[in-house]
């Protein structure tokens, strides 16, 4: 166990897979729970040979259990239990599994008196290995693009698809810029305590400086503004508790050289916020000068339409909507890790009139409006338990008994002065632990948590309780009969977990393949299909069966070019019946209701039968009350329409369906005025419906207010 201790720390944020679906995460958590599951194995191999129950008692049994319970309940609850049980898919981390399998990881350190210091270590290399790791990609060249490619660049990450530049935004094999300057804000005060505990051993005291200097530039070279925030705070308070506990004087050298090591790789590097990098010139006076330079040749030459929304702005709107989930479903939320499909039901009508208008927000980017969305308030207050009684317990073990020390006064006698010394060592490593936990609920607060940050979560306060013990010993006896059996029946469970994460595993990496070749630019949807049915065979699970329901409904249309008629309708009815089946497990997922009317549309055009069409329409009015703020969804409807337009037989039929298309389509303009595809389909329609001169009018606001020299606007203009 001692060993898994090590390797979880060591190796985990390290985890990186090219052929999955997600790169980081995904892989990331499959770790923990192979891990997880391990632990466990050895853990209830070692209560039957000791014949005893090993499972301690904590001061934070009770906040984690009502925890526990809060997320229990909440999943029982949920809008979609499947997704609240495995977690939102790509990440999971969030889902009551993931919390469980936390959980026991915190019980397993604490029963088992691991060592902290050595976990720590093992951690801090971990952090080391990652920053050394992203470095070249801050240069242009890209150890992951590598592995990936072949090529030493960053052309790997695509910039049209909103993936961060490693050589504007360093994030490394942690997965996005703002997770890795939480992780290694978490890291630099792991650092800290050995930095500040090797004050008497010189090569100690530079590796762990260079350490320090590493973490830190990591966090500029993340530009991630939380993270830098919470460094900015968590270093003020604990410069306040060197003052407060009179230990200034003690570690004053050291404290000293820590501002070079904070202040130097800002001065280099910036912080990428600009309101304080104009202050870090060498000169304030040239940076004025180029910046009225700028103003001036600004005002000679056109301003180009970026329309690159505030991250900040996003967040306040996305918070509202989490807001507004809580007071729909107060007691117990949606559910976790269902925010990506409840937001949709509240999501403000600002949200349309930003850049990342259309992204799936699968979280609140706020921890505590997260849990306070899908766990309700009774999630919430939970999770502030926790937190709560953990920084009481850590302050009292870090800065309360210094204080307390300084009042009685210092013994002067060598076996004293040793005493206190180890108990300065206890003091100093809660004090970091403490600040260490700090900037998770810091960068939380901007964010949501990771796999690497919910491990330091859940297992800094079993850090925190097990590093003033000594490792106990327990006697093992020659295992009898029974015990021999118990032993094998826990084996044979764990081969099964872990044969689950494998097979899990390679459904995975066949849904990823299926992915591929979905893509427009591949568009090899038979390849697909069978990629999707191959993870289906290996692991049902409905966002597989969303994916292959669609592939099917696409390869009928080509079946039906062919006037193969029996594949055409063997095709369709294994398309509607994966698509019900996702509907049945999660019919509170628009998405799953989108593709419903998509392969109407496709059944409609491989067998002209206009009962696709209603059954469409239907299933995108569906899609509309679970996202009445969605503009593509009000677009769809108009489009379907116009198709049962074009199929209706008398002029009032006609006449009827025309204003229905125009309304939608208008519905869709209100909720986005700057949708470019709103606009071409209502002239369109306009143009179809014999109203030429509005059409007109149209395709002459598109050309100079949406897309100017727009080729598609330009060529409907001129035929009208």
């Amino acid at each position: 166990m001692k060993y898994l201790y090590y390797f979880l720390f060591l190796v985990t944020p390290l985890v990186m897979f090219s052929q999955t679906s997600e790169l980081f995460e995904l892989n990331k958590i499959i770790v923990i729970y192979a891990i997880a599951a391990l632990i466990s194995f050895f853990w209830v191999t070692k209560m039957i040979l000791s014949k005893k129950i090993i499972l301690k008692k904590t001061p934070f049994d009770i906040p984690i259990i009502i925890f526990l319970l809060s997320q229990i309940l909440a999943t029982v609850f949920s809008i979609d239990r499947y997704t609240s049980f495995f977690g939102y898919y790509g990440r999971f981390n969030g889902g009551l599994l993931s919390t469980i399998v936390y959980i026991v990881l915190y019980y397993g350190f604490v029963s088992n008196s691991q060592n902290v210091l050595n976990v720590l270590k093992a951690g801090l290399i971990s952090s080391v290995l990652v920053a050394l790791w992203g470095l070249p990609g801050k240069a242009g060249h890209d150890l992951t693009c590598l592995i990936i490619t072949g090529k030493f660049d960053t052309m790997c990450w695509s910039r049209g698809a909103n993936i961060f530049d490693p050589s504007q935004r360093m994030f490394s094999l942690i997965g996005q810029p703002d997770w890795l300057g939480a992780y290694m804000a978490i890291n630099f005060f792991v650092g800290l305590y050995f930095y500040l505990k090797s004050k008497d051993k010189i090569l100690n005291f530079l590796f762990y400086s260079s350490i320090l200097v590493l973490e830190f530039s990591s966090v500029l070279f993340s530009r991630s503004k939380t993270a830098l925030g919470a460094m900015a705070i968590t270093l003020f308070i604990t410069g306040f508790y060197f003052v407060l506990t009179r230990k200034f004087k003690y570690y004053k050298k050291q404290l000293f050289l820590l501002a070079f090591i904070v202040v130097i790789p800002i001065l280099v590097f910036k912080t990428g916020v600009s309101g304080i990098d104009k202050y870090l010139s060498i000169s304030n006076i040239k940076y004025q000068i180029s910046k009225m330079s700028k103003i001036t040749e600004t005002s000679k030459k056109p301003v180009a339409n970026v329309n690159i929304t505030d991250s900040f702005t996003i967040r306040k709107i996305v918070w509202e909507g989490a807001l507004r989930l809580a007071l729909r479903y107060p007691f117990f939320g949606t559910g976790p890790e269902t925010f990506a499909y409840s937001y949709y039901n509240v999501r403000p009508k600002a949200h349309n009139m930003t850049s990342e208008w259309d992204f799936i927000y699968n979280k609140a980017h706020n921890e505590f409006l997260n849990y306070l969305a899908t766990s309700g308030f009774t999630g919430l207050i939970a999770y502030l338990i926790f937190i709560s009684v953990f920084i009481v317990y850590a302050s009292k073990a870090s800065i309360i008994p210094v204080i307390f020390e300084n009042f009685r006064g210092t013994n002067k006698s060598h076996k004293a002065e040793k005493i206190n010394q180890e108990n300065n060592n206890v003091n100093l490593l809660a004090m970091s632990l403490l600040m260490a936990w700090s900037t998770i609920l810091i960068t939380n607060f901007f964010g949501f948590s990771t796999t690497t940050t919910n491990l330091y979560l859940f297992l800094i306060p079993a850090f925190l309780l097990v590093s003033n013990k000594k490792e106990e010993i327990v006697q093992l006896g020659k295992p009898n009969f029974f015990q021999v059996v118990g032993i094998m029946v826990s084996l044979s469970l764990t081969a099964y977990v872990l044969l689950s994460l494998w097979v899990f595993f390679q459904a995975d990496i066949n849904y990823s393949n299926g992915l591929k070749y979905s893509d427009p630019r591949v568009n090899d949807y038979q390849q697909a299909a069978y990629f999707f049915q191959q993870a289906i065979k290996l692991r049902p699970d409905p966002v597989y069966e969303d994916k292959f329901s669609y592939s099917l409904a696409y390869l009928s249309v080509l079946t039906a070019n062919q006037k193969n008629t029996n594949s055409t309708r063997e095709l369709i009815n294994a398309a509607q019946y994966y698509n019900l089946d996702t509907l049945k497990s999660s019919p509170k997922n628009v998405n799953y209701w989108k593709t419903r009317g998509k392969n109407d549309y496709l059944f409609y055009v491989a067998t002209a039968n206009g009962a696709y069409l209603q059954d469409g329409l239907q299933a995108f009015e569906e899609a509309k009350a679970l996202a009445p703020t969605d503009p593509k969804v009000p677009y769809d409807i108009s489009y379907y329409y116009s198709l049962m337009y074009d199929a209706a037989k008398t002029k009032s039929q006609k006449d009827i369906l025309a204003n229905l298309a125009l309304k939608s389509v208008d519905e869709a303009i209100n909720l986005k005025p700057d949708l470019y595809d709103s606009y071409l389909l209502k002239g369109q329609l306009l143009k179809k419906f014999a109203k030429k001169s509005e059409a007109k009018k149209v395709f002459e606001y598109i050309l100079t207010s949406i897309s100017p020299n727009d080729k598609q606007a330009e060529a409907e203009l001129k035929s009208l």
